[in-house]
Formats: structure tokens, C-alpha cells, sequence
């Protein structure tokens, strides 16, 4: 499956300090993550400075709201990936978030999308006090040329919702694609050089993978103004 109906990567990044005012109806990436195999650093009371991030559309895989669960694999082949997400909100400081509902969907090894009936790593999850919430996942695999991503839809409310998609650093993927079940296909020289998105993201949605237990885990704060 591929992405054609999604919405061309926006180009827009911005600096914004903590406190800016007149901008509206952004999504931010608020303490841009640390450097590859570096933990990203756990969320604190002192309130970061904002990145604007770009945004993505949803794609021809998005099936809806998910499942309310906090583990999406169903036991999909893969390594394991824990993603940990902060949402807050710009125009308050980078205040956590609660209660926003924080979609996922991603492809499995084989770069196959879950259809139709199925809900293998799709899921949602409302932040808690904390604005945070936590997903256990896979790292994904490929497809059509598109660099490897997970998509994520963050809604405040019903009326209002954000769209975009987390990356993973190449030299990442390049070790993970030689373990099983990723190497039982051929994997791509360049995992993320063809996709135009993720160049113009220019590194702010790329997560930070760091090693947990058998998997990895990788820590991300996602704003909204």
C-alpha cells in the first residue's frame, strides 16, 4: 500500500519562544529530540522552548478512530518500540495537555497496513494529567519508497485535530532492518533519501531511539497552539 493521497509535507519551521503570541493553528514539536541512541530527556516542570513542526496528511490508510489501548501490536512480528508521548499546548507555555485523544497507525515488518476488520498496530489513547500517553509498538518497516514513519492524529477536542507522522533516524533503520523479520526482505540502501517529506521535515519529527530491554524506546513532546 502507499501514501499517494497524502497531503504534501508543509515546509514551514519556525523558532518560537515559550510566551510568542499570534500564532495560530500550528502543530509544534516542543524540545526537539535528542541525538540518535541519546534517551530524550523525561518531561519537567520548567517550560521548553517550541519548534514548529510540519504536518502531514492522514494518508489512505487511515481507518478511523483506533482501538482504546495502550499496546497496538497484537502480536505483530517485529522489534519493539515503545513510544512516549508528551502533547502540550503553545499558547499556554507548553502547559501538558490532558485528556487529548492521541491516534496511531503504522505498516508492520512487511510494510502492510492493517485493513478492513483488522486493528493490528492502530490505537488510541486519551493524555493523562501529565499530557502524557504511551504506546507499545514495533519499529516499521517499508514501503514504496516512502521513508519509514508512524502516523499520529492528536484531537484536543471534537472540534479540532492535528495531523503529521514521526520518523526514524537512517543509520537506525539500517540496524533494525538487518534483524529479523525486516531482513527476510531486501531492505532499502537509503531508507528515508526518497521521500520528500521527510526532507522536508528537516530532522524535527525524527524520533531518538534509545535501547530498552529487547526493543527501544523513544520519547517525543508534540505541542499545539
Amino acid at each position: 500500500m502507499t501514501d499517494k493521497g497524502t497531503t504534501p509535507t508543509s515546509r514551514r519551521a519556525l523558532l518560537l519562544t515559550a510566551g510568542s503570541a499570534g500564532i495560530a493553528a500550528l502543530t509544534a514539536a516542543c524540545a526537539r529530540p535528542a541525538a540518535p541512541g541519546r534517551s530524550a530527556p523525561a518531561a519537567s516542570g520548567a517550560t521548553p522552548g517550541c519548534v514548529l513542526a510540519v504536518t502531514s496528511g492522514a494518508g489512505p490508510n487511515y481507518s478511523g478512530r483506533g482501538r482504546t489501548r495502550s499496546d497496538v501490536t497484537e502480536g505483530r512480528e517485529g522489534v519493539p518500540l515503545r513510544l512516549e508521548l508528551t502533547v502540550v499546548r503553545v499558547k499556554d507555555g507548553c502547559r501538558p495537555l490532558a485528556g487529548a485523544a492521541v491516534d496511531i497507525w503504522q505498516a508492520d515488518a512487511s510494510g502492510v497496513y492493517s485493513e478492513g476488520k483488522q486493528t493490528w498496530l492502530r490505537g488510541v489513547q486519551a493524555t493523562d494529567a501529565s499530557g502524557r500517553c504511551v504506546f507499545e509498538t514495533i519499529v516499521p518497516g517499508w514501503y514504496a519508497g516512502l521513508a519509514p514513519h508512524i502516523h499520529f492524529k492528536v484531537r484536543p477536542d471534537e472540534r479540532s485535530e492535528t495531523t503529521s507522522q514521526f520518523f526514524l533516524p537512517d543509520a537506525f533503520l539500517k540496524e533494525v532492518y538487518g534483524r529479523q523479520p525486516y531482513a527476510r526482505r531486501k531492505a532499502p540502501r537509503d531508507p528515508n533519501g526518497n521521500d520528500d517529506r521527510y526532507r522536508a521535515a528537516d530532522g524535527k519529527m525524527t524520533l531518538a531511539p534509545a535501547p530498552d530491554g529487547t526493543g527501544y524506546r523513544a520519547a517525543f513532546t508534540v505541542g499545539l497552539s
